[in-house]
Parts: C-alpha cells; structure tokens; sequence
C-alpha cells in the first residue's frame, strides 16, 4: 500500500523567527548582508569577527536581536567564546554560518609555507573545529552548519590557487560532513557564490577598495545573467538551507552564471 505524503500536515520547512544563528565574518560584505536579513526575519544572530569596529557598526544598525563576539575563528578559545555567545544569547543554536575567510594571492613562485597554512586554518580547520564545537547544540536543535565555497573551484583564475583550494575542500567536506552527522539530525551545505563586493581582496593588500570595486563591476559581463552578485541574494540562499529541513550534503551554487564560462556583452 503506497505510504501517504505527510507534507501538507508536517511540512519540512523550518520558520526563521525565533531561531538562533551564529555568523562567523560577520562584520562586512557577505556576513552582514546575512545579519541583516536574518534579523528583519525574526531571528536571534550573534557575528563575530576581528574588527570590533566593523562589527558594532552592523550591530548598532539591527539592533537587539545581533549580539557581537570579537574574535579570530583561527583561536580556539575565540572560537568556543563564538559558541557560548550565539547560544547565550540565542538560548540554543539552530545554524552556523562559516563565512569567516582569508586570502592570498601569489605566484607559485612566491608561495611561503606560512601564508599556506594560514590560510588553511581560517579558511578550513577553523570551520572544521567550529563545526565540532557547535556539534551538541545543533544535535538538540536539528540544526545545521552552512559553509561557503566559491567559484574559483568553477573556474579556474591565475594567482588564487590557496584560495581556491580552501574553497575546494570545504565542498568536498560538504558532503563528508552531511554523511557523517545525518545519524545526529543536523545537516551540512554549503553556498557557491559567484562575484560579490567584498573586502577580502582588500584586507589582503591585493588592492584598493576604489581598485576592489572597479574590478566586480568589470566582471559583470562575466555572469550569464549579466552582473556579479549581491550580499542579498547570498543571504536567500543561506536563508533557504537553514530552512529546508530535507537538505543536506548541497553545494547551492548562486552565481549568476559565472561558473558556466559564457559571457553576456
């Protein structure tokens, strides 16, 4: 006898009202653009970050509901201080938002072994250790860890090759990870963007904020759709797998086309 569809009694879809999200880089670009929607939503966020400055300034903006934790996701007890704030402040936790990240940009000519492992740690091994260290409380919640990967593992861009080797192994830890944690009843996914404004290139010293912009603008026709992407559209796709309770092991690719390879002149 077919079983019956519980969906329209028992829809697997979480309401972000009430839900408590932590967002690691969440003081500029990508992770604020996440606060903010998750705030008007109706959730408890907590951000964290270096730049104390840059996150009290998105914090100010949205009010009671985004708390601040100052720290560097490459410290473990910066790390656990992330934690404990998001479920203080929260009362429990149903998503992690691993955005923090580094770059390097080089020739493999003027690789240094150190700038390698850094990266790796803040890129990788700190969303690893996160992930380890929010286990219980997603555990109780059936929560869910979201990453973010990028289209250099798409496309291939000279000088980036760090970057998009961090961006790479957490898609494959994507659904290593979802495999791994499905018998916990919290999932793992992960959101590829494509072009987005951001300061990363910035505060590598790759280049100015007016040379940053110039160049995103530039890369618009790079997109099948014609332009690079907003922090907005970044946020829907976080919003989307921190709600579908169904969802795991994805790695939801929101880049306007960019990784397709054609051009819209």
């Amino acid at each position: 006898m077919p079983i019956a569809s519980t969906w329209a009694t028992k829809p697997n879809v979480r309401e972000i009202n009430g839900t408590s999200v932590l967002i690691t880089g969440g003081g500029s670009a990508i992770g604020a653009g996440a606060a903010k929607h998750f705030v008007h939503q109706g959730a408890r966020v907590t951000i964290s970050g270096r730049r104390e400055e840059s996150l009290q300034a998105v914090a100010s903006r949205l009010g009671d509901n985004c708390h601040v934790v100052v720290g560097e996701v490459a410290s473990a007890a910066d790390r656990e201080r992330m934690v404990d704030g998001a479920v203080d402040h929260g009362s429990k936790l149903d998503a992690l938002i691993s955005n923090a990240g580094n770059m390097h940009r080089n020739d493999v000519v003027d690789f240094y072994e150190q700038q390698l492992l850094d990266v790796f740690n803040t890129n990788v091994v700190a969303g690893m250790m996160l992930c380890k260290q929010a286990h219980d409380h997603l555990v109780v919640t059936h929560g869910c860890i979201v990453f973010v990967g990028s289209v250099h593992t798409q496309r291939a861009f000279p000088n980036v090759s760090p970057y998009a080797a961090t961006k790479g192994a957490l898609e494959a830890l994507t659904g290593v990870l979802a495999a791994e944690l499905g018998k916990d009843n919290f999932r793992v996914s992960c959101v590829r963007p494509g072009a987005v404004l951001t300061e990363i290139n910035v505060r590598a010293g790759v280049t100015t904020a007016d040379e940053q912009r110039e160049r995103r603008d530039g890369m618009g026709s790079m997109h099948a759709l014609g332009r690079i992407n907003t922090v907005q559209e970044i946020a829907e796709a976080f919003e989307y797998l921190v709600r579908a309770g169904w969802s795991t092991g994805n790695v939801l690719t929101v880049d306007g086309g960019l990784g397709l390879g054609v051009t819209n002149d």
